[in-house]
Parts: structure tokens; C-alpha cells; sequence
């Protein structure tokens, strides 16, 4: 393998407001860092505290940055940190432009961000990879109109940045683009004007995720020893789209009045929690329903949560891949997932997983009809969760994802080198 540095470019990247991204950048990370190379993290100051620290023993260092929009509120700020926000760095990409002895740069974003990445990769001549995590082809109006709520109205001073950065050319120029989901890789074949595109799902760290305290999570979490436990995890997020799962249990629960939900994840909209708030105290469902934040991606907690799961849900309207999918498979826990984006190629629908269609108008009635079928089938439960959890070991831990992945980047330095018109 190359030595040098791999820099890692994300959006955000802090502990205390993790997600699937996070995971997924820390995952890589490690196994680089396994296979003798060296992964470094840089990235802006939303939500950090902190210009440096390491993570799990990868270096991250962030910038200062700003959203070139008049009129911007301090709410509308921390909502663009939280999500999707079109940043700008001067600073960072100052940093990468020094950053001595890089390899290749990885962009986990797009927009101006992407275009920073893609700047200092063409000043420096090297190569530059782009992974889609959350989509671009393949993402619902609803989840777009979601993202610009905070610069709606608001006048964008920055455009002359993203054109000198050459934010609308990041994927074109780019040494490969990287897709978390099957149905997103076609879709980027179809528009892009190259062929430099791959699926390289995501993966998880099975070892870990395989063992858990089950008895001691509910202890800690006053849920009951014989409660038929519902777990969803992942950002409380009109996108995750917890509401319906409100629903549904709200329909499934007088059959089983012993069941419990528990949702865990930061909270990325919280007017968005409020609602579901709102909705859980209308329902009278607090007795039933437990909200809690996101926990730590290293804590045993969180572990700890998918074992002590009867059924894993995820109810999201729009998901490129679904790592919490894999992560309760290791557990060996029958998953309900929505019909939608990478999930539809991640899940066999009866074999690995139970699916319902998260846009249909009966939607919610078609989630407690699935969980119904689950409380009353427990060798569809074991037989569901068997088969999730031997589909995850054989093509989806992390050390096979990142051989594949190390093959991509070769590939991009090889075509970096014919760009730049000298030996890989």
C-alpha cells in the first residue's frame, strides 16, 4: 500500500452529536490506521469545542467557518450545523493546501465544502475521492425542502466562492465518486459524465456489535424484563421519520400493551422532537415510549440498546444505506426498515428483514402490521435475525469493506497520475 497522508474532509465531526457519517468516517479511519497508514480528519468547528483532539486515536483537526447568507439567525446557524448547511472555510482550505505528505484526499461532502477539497486537491496534484453518505441523485423533495428551511428568504453572498471553488464541478473532477447505496451508484452512473463510480456499501464493526448486556440496559432504562422492546436509533429527524413510527406503535400497542418503544439519537431538528413530544403526550403513550439522546458511538450503552431489542425499526423516508440496519444484525435482531432508497438493496424482504412503504397513506398502518406479525411470530423473530446477522458477517465487516475501498483509491491515483501526466 501508498504511504503518505489520507485526509478525510467532513462536514462535522464531534462526538457528542454522532451519526451514521461519523461512524462510518471513524471506521475507515481505523482500519487505515490498522493497515499502516495514516488517516487524518480535517474538518470545520460546527458544534466543537475543541480546534484538535483525538478520536478513538485518529487526529481531527477543525477550522473556523461560516454560512455566507445576510440575515442568518444564531438559530439558523445551529440548525446548519446540525445539517446539511453549505459552509465556507478559507482557513480549512488553507490547511489542506499545507497539509504535508498527503496520499489523497477523501471529501465527504459537496457544495462549497466539496469544492475546497477539490481546490486544494488540483493546487496540490493529487487525487480526490468524493463518498455520497447522504445522497444527491437519489434524494425526496421533502428531505431537500427540509435542509434550506434556514436560508429560505435569506440573500447568499458566498455564490462567488462556490464558483471559484468549483463547487458544481466536484463530482465531475473528481478521481472517483464513491456511493454508500446500490440505487444511488445507478443513478450517478446516468447523470455523471464519467465512469469513475463504485458501490462500496457500508460496514460495521461485527466483534463489537455481536455481544451486548441486553438484562442490564433494560435494568438501567426502567424497561421491563418481559416488555416486547421496539428500538429505533438514529438522529430525531424529519428524515428518520420517528413520527410514523409514533403512529404505528400508537396503533400496535392496545394488541400488546406490554410493548415499549425506545428511540434513541440526537436531536437534529428540535422542533421536530417537540412534535414528537406533542405527539406521545396526545397519545398518552409516555408510560410506553422512551426518548432518549443520542449515546456515545464507543459507549457500551449503545451496544448494550440493539440487545436488549426485540425488534429493531427504522422508519426513515429517504436513507442511501443504513448502517443501524447492520449494527442490529451483528445483534441478531429482526429488523423492520421502510421500502426505500439503500435499504431496498441491503434487506431481502422475508428473509433478512420486513419492509413497509413509508410514502403509502396507510403507511403507519402498515408498520404495526408488520410489528403485530413479529409479537406474534418468535421463530420469524429468531429466523429473521439469524439470517441478518449471517448476511452481515459474510459481506459486511469493515475490514472487508476497507480492502475494497483501498482498491478504489488506487484506482483514483491512477487516474490522478494520467490528469497530471506522470507514473501512479
Amino acid at each position: 500500500m501508498t504511504s503518505g497522508t489520507i485526509v478525510h474532509v467532513p462536514r462535522r465531526f464531534v462526538a457528542h452529536e454522532w451519526g451514521g457519517t461519523e461512524t462510518v468516517i471513524l471506521e475507515i479511519s481505523r482500519q487505515q490506521q490498522l493497515a499502516g497508514l495514516h488517516p487524518l480528519i480535517i474538518t470545520s468547528m460546527a458544534l466543537a469545542s475543541q480546534r484538535e483532539e483525538s478520536i478513538s486515536g485518529i487526529p481531527v483537526h477543525r477550522y473556523p467557518h461560516s454560512y455566507p447568507f445576510f440575515g442568518l439567525s444564531t438559530a439558523d446557524r445551529a440548525a446548519m450545523d446540525k445539517k446539511g448547511g453549505n459552509l465556507l472555510s478559507l482557513s480549512l482550505l488553507r490547511a489542506l493546501i499545507r497539509q504535508p505528505d498527503v496520499r489523497l484526499f477523501h471529501a465527504h461532502a459537496l457544495k462549497r465544502l466539496g469544492g475546497t477539497v477539490r481546490t486544494a486537491a488540483r493546487f496540490r496534484r493529487k487525487p480526490y475521492v468524493v463518498s455520497l453518505h447522504g445522497g444527491i441523485f437519489d434524494v425526496p423533495s421533502a428531505e431537500l425542502s427540509d435542509l434550506t428551511k434556514p436560508i429560505e428568504g435569506k440573500f447568499e453572498w458566498g455564490r462567488v466562492f462556490g464558483a471559484l471553488l468549483g463547487a458544481r464541478k466536484v463530482l465531475d473532477d473528481a478521481d472517483h465518486v464513491i456511493c454508500v447505496g446500490a440505487s444511488e451508484a445507478e443513478k450517478a452512473r446516468a447523470s455523471l459524465p464519467h465512469n469513475r463510480i463504485s458501490y462500496l456499501p457500508n460496514g460495521v464493526d461485527s466483534a463489537r456489535f455481536s455481544s451486548g448486556n441486553g438484562p442490564a440496559f433494560r435494568l438501567a432504562h426502567n424497561i421491563p424484563a418481559d416488555a416486547f422492546l421496539l428500538v429505533a436509533i438514529g438522529r430525531i429527524d424529519s428524515q428518520k421519520n420517528q413520527l410514523t413510527l409514533l403512529e404505528a406503535f400508537a396503533r400496535f400497542l392496545p394488541s400488546a400493551p406490554h410493548a415499549r418503544l425506545l428511540i434513541i439519537g440526537p436531536e437534529t431538528q428540535p422542533a421536530y422532537a417537540q412534535q414528537l413530544r406533542d405527539f406521545i403526550s396526545a397519545n398518552n403513550l409516555s408510560h410506553a415510549v422512551t426518548i432518549l439522546p443520542g449515546l456515545g458511538n464507543d459507549s457500551n450503552s449503545l451496544v448494550d440498546a440493539y440487545h436488549a431489542a426485540d425488534v429493531f425499526t427504522l422508519a426513515s423516508r429517504h436513507e442511501p444505506f443504513g448502517i443501524v440496519v447492520l449494527e442490529a444484525w451483528c445483534a441478531a435482531k429482526p429488523v423492520v426498515a421502510s421500502r426505500i432508497g439503500g435499504l431496498q438493496s441491503l434487506i431481502r424482504d422475508g428473509e433478512t428483514g420486513l419492509f413497509f412503504n413509508p410514502s403509502d397513506p396507510d403507511a403507519a398502518s402498515q408498520l404495526a402490521a408488520q410489528l403485530s406479525l413479529l409479537h406474534q411470530n418468535p421463530a420469524l423473530r429468531d429466523s429473521l435475525g439469524n439470517a441478518g446477522r449471517a448476511e452481515a458477517l459474510a459481506h459486511y465487516d469493515w475490514s472487508r469493506i476497507c480492502l475494497r475501498l483501498e482498491a478504489i483509491y488506487q484506482l483514483a491515483e491512477a487516474h490522478a497520475a494520467s490528469r497530471w501526466h506522470r507514473a501512479p
